[in-house]
């Protein structure tokens, strides 16, 4: 039986959500229908957009983007300050009823779930059938809209969510990934971020169709195992399944207040690393190889966002951890000020259990050492060390820091920052 994934994703959730109180508290104005964006505290120099509305957008206002810029765009712009315990309400109160319809629902935001239709397809006559019963009873009955992605891959469902909006639901099968989504620019393929889109123009690399159809080895020399992931995706790979529970309840992460609110990358990456540390070695003290790695921010304003990514193959090496983290950053920081990182492993495994190689995971594959795992390789630059290489590092490295003390051995780049003195 052909599996199907249903991603379900609110339009513009903040916006819709706040703009649905103040028209409960009586205002008269529907945000949704005019310019208007919610946003961090005007008096914070980093406040950003966190949601727009579909009048604001027509006037180049874009999610992620400084206040001021918006303002600047739009004069008369709404600005309406995020309320996250009204959003946080509303996410569960969402949740609740699409785990009455079904109950293997994976939760990936605050926003958005997958739903594994696959075990209630009986009782509908068709999936889009049922996509539009969901998407019609949610307006009906909340007030906001959804659109719903359906496929056989839960990437594919995430990207079908993700077409023409709102209030509409689009499929995305396998078989229709060449007209539908190799046509698509790479910008707007999951987990392709404004670095990696930037990588792939330099390789000539405009559409998502042409990355499919890339040499995955010269994505690889480029973008390191997340080149490779990106091929996978842009192809349709991805045999993962819809997980019912929030996350894996055996974990291992690591997570830190910082001295300051940070709003430079590279603190942030020196941040990461030194979680990526901690993590890895608690994963080879306990005999563990990490499947999945998760990364959470909690901005100044007290919100907090997560992102997890598969790994292509498992791991507790501290590089693969630490470049992996720092891919999921970039996906996620919206630029303002940071108050918390934390990293987190799941879908964890014993290290002797076989596991399932990668397609690409051969002898000698290298995994990358850049100190920014974001910036393409330049070109004569030497090769990476192996993967067996990383991991006899990281043996060494505990050895020596079981016998002679945590601070025996540190990073060179740990030196240069003030705060680990």
């Amino acid at each position: 039986m052909e599996k199907i994934i249903f991603h379900i994703d609110v339009n513009s959730a903040y916006l819709s959500w706040s703009a649905l109180k103040r028209l409960a508290q009586g205002d008269a104005t529907d945000l949704r229908s005019i310019p208007a964006i919610i946003g961090g505290d005007m008096e914070q120099r980093h406040g950003v957009v966190l949601a727009k509305s579909i009048p604001a957008k027509k006037y180049g206002v874009t999610t992620g983007e400084p206040i001021v810029n918006a303002l600047r765009k739009c004069p008369a712009l709404v600005v309406e300050s995020p309320d996250h315990t009204l959003y946080h309400q509303r996410s569960r109160e969402l949740m609740h009823y699409l785990s009455q319809v079904c109950p293997e629902i994976e939760q990936l935001s605050v926003d958005e779930c997958f739903m594994d239709f696959t075990p209630i397809r009986t009782r509908f006559p068709s999936p889009e059938a049922a996509a539009c019963a969901i998407k019609d009873h949610i307006r009906e009955s909340f007030g906001y809209t959804v659109n719903v992605g359906i496929s056989d891959k839960k990437v594919l469902a995430k990207m079908a969510s993700d077409f023409k909006k709102p209030d509409l639901v689009h499929t995305l099968y396998t078989h229709e990934i060449k007209e539908k989504m190799w046509v698509l620019p790479v910008s707007s393929l999951y987990m392709c971020g404004k670095s990696s889109t930037l990588a792939l123009k330099n390789l000539g690399i405009q559409t998502i169709g042409e990355l499919a159809q890339a040499d995955p080895q010269i994505l690889a020399s480029h973008l390191k195992s997340h080149g490779l992931l990106l091929w996978e995706y842009a192809n349709g790979i991805d045999d993962s399944s819809v997980t019912s529970s929030p996350a894996e309840a055996k974990g291992i992460g690591n997570s830190t207040t910082l001295p300051k609110d940070v709003s430079d990358r590279r603190e942030a990456f020196l941040t990461l690393l030194s979680l990526s540390d901690s993590v890895s070695a608690r994963l080879r003290k306990s005999g563990l190889l990490a499947g999945m790695i998760s990364v959470e921010i909690k901005y100044s304003s007290f919100q907090s966002v997560s992102h997890q990514m598969i790994l292509p193959a498992p791991s507790n090496t501290s590089q693969v951890i630490y470049e992996t983290a720092c891919r999921l950053f970039d996906e996620l920081w919206n630029g303002s000020p940071i108050r918390l990182l934390g990293i987190r492993s799941s879908k964890l495994s014993d290290l002797t259990e076989p596991t399932q190689l990668s397609l690409f995971d051969l002898p000698g594959e290298s995994v990358g050492l850049s100190a920014s795992p974001s910036a393409a390789a330049k070109k004569h630059s030497p090769p990476s060390p192996s993967k067996e290489k990383l991991a006899a590092l990281d043996q060494t490295l505990d050895a020596i820091r079981q016998k002679y003390g945590e601070t025996a051995v540190i990073r060179g780049s740990f030196l240069t920052d003030p705060s680990r003195k």
